[in-house]
């Protein structure tokens, strides 16, 4: 069995400043991606990208807009999902690529905490994967909002675990 790490809706989307879904300055967040990346890739555990189109829409997560596509590096070999609802499990080829893969333990991070993160997160632990949250690889529109769904998450699924990458890196590299 092994480790796969899960980087959800990592998109331009959010860091356009002319798109209601723009989040701010997320420079801090991308240095912690790729801290996170650069480490999962140095000891062999797979990365895993999603990304988020709204079909039809020709303004916000446009198919085939700058907007949709990643700000963070992804690997030629590093498979790259697109969904179209909230939850990255939802009628796309994740559980499928993670049975192929022997996965049974998943790292996630990723835009939007309180949304795509948690249903990811909520999914998986409904499908008995180990989970590990990168509290410092996720974000939302507000640090509130984050503490909150990181606290309810752990109060409603506490086997899961949250980490920041340097306490990921310590206790698992």
């Amino acid at each position: 069995m092994s480790k796969v790490c899960l980087l959800v809706d990592l998109e331009n989307e959010w860091t356009d400043t002319n798109s209601e879904y723009y989040l701010g300055n997320l420079s801090k967040l991308k240095r912690n991606i790729k801290k996170l990346s650069d480490i999962c890739r140095s000891h062999n555990i797979p990365l895993i990208f999603t990304r988020h189109i709204e079909i039809d829409s020709k303004t916000f997560f446009a198919e085939n807009s700058k907007n949709v596509e990643l700000f963070v590096e992804k690997e030629n070999d590093e498979i790259l999902i697109t969904k179209n609802k909230i939850s990255p499990f939802y009628n796309t080829s994740l559980d499928n690529i993670l049975k192929e893969m022997k996965a049974d333990e998943l790292i996630i991070a990723g835009i939007m905490t309180n949304l795509c993160v948690r249903s990811a997160v909520s999914d998986a632990y409904d499908k008995n994967y180990k989970i590990t949250v990168i509290k410092d690889c996720c974000a939302s529109n507000s640090i509130e909002i984050n503490n909150f769904t990181f606290k309810d998450l752990k109060n409603t699924r506490p086997e899961i675990e949250f980490l920041t990458v340097d306490e990921f890196i310590s206790k698992n590299i």
